[in-house]
């Protein structure tokens, strides 16, 4: 489509969003959008291939029904720099990969936004996978451009857990926990892991490009989850039906918007350490083959994890995999 039906397109998805199940006719929207009928029938064609659902009938007009729709089109209307490159691929090996690929060709600046409606090789931390069945879940990267330094690099990931929990709050109505250092929870289950790359430059130290994956589950699929991760993975939503009424595209546009403003504010969120559920629990930190128990008393101003070890000395962890220990009547309950 040329420049101007992609502007007639973006505005007539957004007339349709604000009259959701609601008739409008062609003759009303053109009028509206101060273009041809034919470019609003263009405009409908090319929504309906990126997923909406639109009906339409003889001298009717056109009706968007309510749905979990992802397209750029839609993600771009509600960014708030709607200029940087917006792209969904049908599948990816994974998304930090495509990401990281297009930040050192030059093509992804500051803000760009790359999608998988699937992912084949989901990436997690320490090298683990992230099951990514195909639109049951949002997966995406962020490429980052910040005035930082590597030794900063740890607040990356504490703004992505923050701007997902205020999107997820603000769309969907939801209160998500944070378990240090990237892992998001509801109900004692993963909802959401972040991964955080960082390309550096030798001499500085600075941080040249970030590339910040997030796997957020929106539902749970119809198959459930694999067997190797049943009793620990969730979703913001327990079937696809009930997730129906989010609009992905508003979800994906809100953690892009919440988190570039988080990484332009200094120091440690406030809501990271305040819905963060580590501090004031004894927990088990796993380090490589090691396990040890340690208490969790806070999380320092740079984003590290404070803890009290057995011997009582104190230790600041920036990285590694740590759990709440279960108290023995939980284990028994098991």
């Amino acid at each position: 489509m040329d420049g101007e039906d992609m502007t007639v397109k973006a505005r007539m998805l957004k007339l349709l969003e604000q009259h959701e199940n609601e008739l409008i006719s062609g003759e009303a929207a053109a009028a509206e959008l101060n273009c041809t009928r034919a470019a609003i029938w263009k405009a409908v064609k090319s929504l309906r291939e990126e997923g909406y659902t639109i009906e339409a009938g003889p001298n009717k007009g056109y009706v968007l029904r309510g749905g979990s729709r992802l397209s750029e089109e839609g993600i771009r209307l509600y960014l708030d720099h709607p200029d940087v490159p917006v792209k969904i691929y049908r599948e990816l090996d994974s998304t930090n990969r495509a990401a990281k690929e297009a930040a050192f060709s030059g093509e992804a600046g500051h803000g760009a936004l790359i999608l998988a409606r699937r992912q084949k090789s989901g990436r997690g931390r320490r090298g683990r996978s992230f099951y990514s069945p195909e639109n049951a879940g949002l997966y995406m990267s962020i490429v980052l451009r910040p005035d930082r330094t590597l030794k900063e690099g740890l607040l990356i990931t504490t703004a992505a857990a923050t701007a997902v929990c205020r999107a997820v709050k603000k769309i969907c109505r939801i209160d998500l926990g944070i378990k240090w250092v990237n892992d998001l929870y509801l109900h004692d289950r993963k909802v959401c892991g972040i991964l955080t790359e960082a390309v550096t430059d030798f001499e500085s130290g600075n941080i040249e490009f970030a590339v910040v994956g997030i796997g957020l589950n929106l539902y749970v699929p119809e198959d459930g989850f694999p067997e190797e991760i049943q009793e620990t993975a969730g979703a913001l939503f327990g079937s696809r039906e009930a997730a129906e009424h989010v609009n992905c595209s508003i979800l994906v546009a809100e953690i892009a918007n919440q988190l570039l403003m988080e990484v332009e504010t200094p120091g440690l969120s406030r809501e990271y350490t305040e819905n963060n559920i580590i501090p004031g629990n004894m927990i088990v930190i796993a380090d490589g083959a090691r396990t040890r128990e340690a208490y969790a008393e806070a999380i320092a101003p740079d984003g590290r994890l404070v803890v009290r070890e057995q011997d009582g000395s104190e230790t600041l962890l920036s990285y590694g995999e740590v759990s709440v220990r279960r108290k023995p009547d939980e284990d028994q309950s098991k």
